[in-house]
């Protein structure tokens, strides 16, 4: 049994009192963590004892304020590449990829970029940025999975209401293309298999009380090759790790393969109470 997650923390230096009671009570045993916001160096000094005492090896790719990438792994950490091999920069190359061999399967925490604008050179950086992922994907081995913020909702089931995002990034037709010909290289997104047509998000914005109406966004994926979709007995968001105090605005994605412990659990666990708003009836912050 192997448990895989995801989470964007928004701030590792921030999230510190809650990702290390997580990892006690959730045990993953590989963990992608995407917005570190942290240098190498500065990453190792506030968390390297704590992850050494649970088993962790990590692999890290920071930068100071910005972005961050990284990868906790209990089952091996191995080949370890740094970035994406002919990936554009905004300008220069931002931390946003790390990669490794973890028991058997080549691991990807990625964190894409947002693309502020449709049309920006942002967004065209977003798209080039996508397509120099999917080259560096297209020649990993049989056993892989990309796991992170991709920053595309992959269809208008997975936004809280598709009129909010007219004119928006994350659903516009190029990102959404640039996102399938991704997965064309033969990758499942394993929640929306195992859960097909349910209501699944794993990002709330923290303005406008936006996550306890449960209006989001299913931006954080884990997409898999089929040696490893074939694997998958549970896939859910943790959106428990969403609640409290000083929470990120992601919900980490967590994918058991071989045995599910919890069960058959989720698909988002536990279930928003909100219920649901009409098409139209709100507004995002952004545009209000």
């Amino acid at each position: 049994m192997v448990r895989i997650a995801t989470w964007n923390v928004n701030s590792i230096k921030q999230r510190v009192p809650r990702l290390l009671p997580w990892l006690d009570e959730r045990q993953p045993d590989v963990v992608c963590l995407q917005e570190t916001k942290l240098s190498d160096t500065a990453f190792a000094d506030l968390l390297g004892a704590e992850l050494a005492r649970r088993e962790y090896a990590v692999a890290v790719h920071g930068e100071a304020q910005w972005n961050g990438v990284a990868i906790l792994s209990r089952v091996g950490l191995l080949d370890v590449v740094k970035g994406i091999a002919g990936a554009p920069g905004f300008p220069h190359p931002e931390a946003r990829a790390v990669s490794a061999t973890c028991g058997g399967i080549r691991v990807h925490s990625v964190y894409a970029p947002n693309g502020r604008v449709p049309g920006s050179d942002h967004y065209q950086y977003k798209l080039a940025w996508l397509g120099a992922l999917r080259a560096m994907v297209g020649g990993d081995p049989e056993a892989a999975i990309v796991c992170g913020d991709m920053n595309i909702a992959p269809t208008d089931d997975d936004v809280f209401d598709p009129d909010a995002y007219i004119g928006q990034t994350h659903v516009t037709p190029p990102e959404r293309g640039a996102l399938a010909q991704l997965q064309a290289v033969g990758l499942h997104d394993v929640v929306r298999e195992h859960w097909p047509g349910a209501r699944v998000f794993t990002y709330w914005d923290y303005r406008a009380g936006m996550f306890q109406k449960d209006l989001g966004m299913r931006i954080d994926l884990v997409l898999a090759s089929d040696p490893v979709a074939s694997r998958v007995k549970a896939a859910w968001v943790d959106r428990q790790a969403r609640k409290g105090t000083l929470p990120s605005d992601h919900a980490p994605v967590i994918v058991d393969l071989d045995e599910a412990p919890d069960g058959n659990i989720g698909p988002v666990v536990p279930p928003p109470s909100a219920p649901l708003l009409k098409r139209g009836a709100f507004k995002l912050p952004q545009s209000a």
